[in-house]
């Protein structure tokens, strides 16, 4: 369940905090005052991407924070499984923070990514919107909504088919690679023609490196010799000596000159180690020339094929032991050809076995969800609505599996029943959703449903029945619900109030719950527009007393 919301710079919001309970809640304001700030809030905690055009003008990051309480076992292990444990008291927080250059997302103070965020939502919290209402023109979507309906062994059907369909896939790739046999002979002679190439050329690691250096020595021998030369010369002196034997002969006279004496017998030690160092290195410079084209033309071959691969020396060692690998692949796939066709078309004949099985039981879940939608659409209003799931059969099997699924309705007596994408009233789209989330609520194990303005475009009568079918479902969850009509406020358990209000200089969104005389004034706007009489505060305060009167009855 949803316990509370902190909204920090975000739009229009300088800071909210919000705390829920079980129940039907509603969130009203004039439109432009913020509501789908709240949604939008919620959406960018739960993955959705947000830019940092929603931090609040002014201000360097905007904070959003929602916490959940968890006690269901089930739905523990289920978050286990996303490596999220909630705190010893049920709690699960979930943060981000939208700085100018960068968002960071945590669960329970871990970093989390936006995958693990859209994964724990689909756990914890559901939003039905008005984009999802027009997601109902999608026959996509009535396959989704169907598949909801399944039952846990229909639900097991969908994942073996899911397997068998992923395993056919591979195996008639292989096979269409090893059917191709030219093509794969070609393949197989440029890999041959690559393989010789790369492995002749004997590259080592590191080798390149120690070409260049080589080659750089060599080509610069004379310069070397020369110039050690020079230094051999100057460092064969025997000054240093001399003047050792020369301190050394007066050495008992003063004992000051012992510290001089220590001075130049390690200069002179130093003098001859340079010397040697010098010579030797001399000794091992050679004028080679054809050494110097030898390692010219191995350094040449080895950018050579940096070159024609397009990578560096590591890559040719790498790709030396793909390629090596693709010609063993190679191998196999001409020489199992025949044995490919047979796994193959075993694999087909089991995906047609977990298709049948995945049609049969999509085909009884959707007899009864046909029949329970309709009775939820009478109690909206829907006199004598008919509603049907018809399937057509696939050229061949997709994801999905091998039919596709299409509602169609019928919402007047004596009209055709219709594709459902053909309807263009928005209240009737919007009351066909209710009713399927009205029936899936059964099978849906999560507690916190959304509903942002899916009242559009109903009013009087039906606008009661949907009110009265939204706190139905707040009996077995928590329903939050953003609206503009004075019905559905009026049957609300809790009533979150969004407002609008300037200082001149900056504007800010507020949110406050409202009770007493300040619902009743907000039923009143809701009701009777920008001027609020008595009689219209009467009429609100009557149709709240009436509310109650009828959640009582519900109940």
């Amino acid at each position: 369940m949803l316990l509370g919301l902190r909204v920090k710079n975000f739009a229009l919001i300088r800071e909210a905090s919000l705390s829920f309970e079980e129940g039907f809640t509603v969130l009203s304001g004039e439109t432009g005052a913020g509501k789908s700030i709240l949604i939008d809030s919620i959406s960018a905690l739960l993955g959705a991407k947000t830019g940092r055009d929603m931090i609040r003008s002014g201000e360097e990051a905007a904070y959003l924070e929602l916490v959940f309480s968890v006690e269901r076992q089930e739905l523990r292990e289920k978050l286990a499984a996303l490596s999220v444990f909630p705190e010893e008291d049920g709690t699960v927080i979930v943060s981000r923070k939208i700085q100018k250059n960068r968002s960071l997302s945590r669960i329970n103070g871990e970093a989390a990514t936006a995958r693990q965020l859209r994964e724990l939502a689909a756990l914890l919290i559901d939003i039905h919107g008005q984009h999802e209402v027009q997601t109902l023109f999608s026959t996509e979507m009535h396959g989704e909504l169907l598949d909801e309906s399944l039952s846990p062994e229909g639900l097991a059907a969908k994942e073996a088919y899911a397997v068998a369909y992923r395993n056919y896939r591979a195996l008639k790739k292989r096979e269409r690679e090893g059917s191709d046999r030219a093509a794969l002979l070609r393949e197989a002679d440029l890999l041959s023609f690559e393989l010789r190439e790369l492995s002749e050329s004997g590259i080592r690691p590191g080798e390149e490196a120690e070409l260049a250096a080589a080659y750089t020595r060599a080509k610069n021998a004379a310069r070397l010799e020369e110039a050690l030369g020079i230094a051999e010369e100057a460092l064969r002196t025997d000054a240093v000596s001399e003047a050792l034997r020369a301190v050394r002969s007066v050495l008992r006279y003063s004992d000051a000159l012992g510290a001089l004496e220590g001075q130049l017998t390690e200069l002179d030690a130093l003098l001859q180690d340079a010397e040697e160092a010098v010579r030797t290195e001399r000794n091992q410079i050679e004028s080679d020339e054809e050494g110097l084209n030898r390692l010219g033309e191995r350094l040449d071959l080895i950018r050579h094929l940096e070159a024609k691969y397009d990578c560096d020396e590591a890559g040719l060692l790498s790709l030396l032991a793909e390629k090596e690998a693709r010609a063993a692949e190679i191998e196999s796939l001409i020489k199992d050809a025949a044995r490919l066709k047979q796994q193959s078309e075993d694999a087909m004949a089991a995906l047609g076995t977990a298709a049948e099985t995945l049609r049969r039981f999509r085909h009884t879940a959707a007899a009864a969800l046909s029949e329970r939608v309709e009775r939820e659409l009478a109690a909206l209003n829907f006199k004598d609505a008919r509603f049907e799931i018809r399937f057509e059969e696939q050229p061949e099997y997709t994801e999905q599996g091998g039919e596709s699924a299409e509602f169609y309705i019928r919402t007047n007596p004596g009209e055709a029943v219709k594709p459902l994408r053909q309807i263009a009233s928005g209240g009737e789209l919007s009351r066909v959703m209710l009713a399927l989330r009205a029936v899936l609520a059964a099978n849906d194990r999560v507690e916190t449903l959304i509903f942002d303005e899916i009242d559009a475009g109903i009013s009087g009568r039906t606008a009661q029945l949907v009110s009265e079918k939204l706190m139905e479902i707040s009996r077995s969850r928590q329903v939050l619900c953003i609206t503009h009509l004075p019905q559905l406020a009026a049957m609300a358990d809790h009533h979150y109030l969004i407002e609008k209000a300037t200082d001149g200089s900056r504007t800010e969104t507020e949110i406050r719950e409202i009770t007493g005389e300040a619902l009743y004034r907000e039923l009143g706007r809701l009701i009777g527009g920008a001027e609020i009489t008595d009689g219209v505060l009467k009429t609100a305060e009557e149709m709240k007393q009436l509310a109650e009167k009828r959640k009582e009855g519900m109940r």
